[in-house]
């Protein structure tokens, strides 16, 4: 069964419990998602929800990839597909996609989000998207020694392994808080 407004409802529910801080930022994703429905949806406006993965590697490093569309660094992710059945998979769905990796070679930190981003997204007409927001629910990986694959080369330009500290620096907090789940779950 495809992933329902529910889903998204009791995924966000739980992230906040864990981390209550983050309340005030994502005030105004939850007043949308309160007053819509579909969000699981690409051709849901002005939001939808996408899922980010962050691959941690031994500890020490992070994959990132490089967006084709947006021509920047950051982590895995993308649209939901109707096909996807809950949050955490889509989310591996995307890392194995855009980078190749053998999700095989992957294990979840936790059945908890990593991370919650609100973020706009600036029209794009040759797909007939508006100006929007994406509510990017990501979450942390690890892997002993999964390697890069082929890449989607319609989606990414580059895929590479980056030192946590740089990889923080390129992308923000996301990836502190998922080096330490990572390093926690071993």
């Amino acid at each position: 069964m495809a992933i329902t407004d529910s889903d998204i409802s009791n995924v966000l529910t739980g992230y906040l419990e864990r981390y209550p801080q983050d309340a005030e930022r994502l005030a105004e994703p939850l007043r949308i998602l309160a007053e819509g429905q579909g969000f699981a949806s690409r051709r849901t406006f002005p939001l939808h929800v996408t899922a980010g993965a962050l691959l941690v590697r031994n500890g020490t490093e992070i994959l990132l990839i490089e967006h084709l569309a947006y021509k920047i660094i950051l982590q895995p992710g993308g649209h939901l597909e109707p096909t996807d059945t809950t949050l955490l998979g889509a989310a591996l769905r995307e890392l194995s996609e855009e980078t190749g990796i053998d999700p095989e070679q992957v294990v979840p930190v936790s059945a908890h989000p990593a991370y919650v981003e609100f973020g706009r997204v600036p029209a794009r007409p040759a797909k007939d998207e508006p100006d929007h927001y994406h509510l990017d629910i990501g979450y942390a990986f690890t892997t002993a020694d999964a390697e890069v694959g082929r890449i989607q080369e319609s989606e990414v330009t580059s895929a590479a392994w980056y030192p946590l500290d740089l990889a923080g620096r390129l992308v923000g907090p996301r990836i502190a808080r998922a080096a330490t789940a990572s390093t926690g779950s071993r």
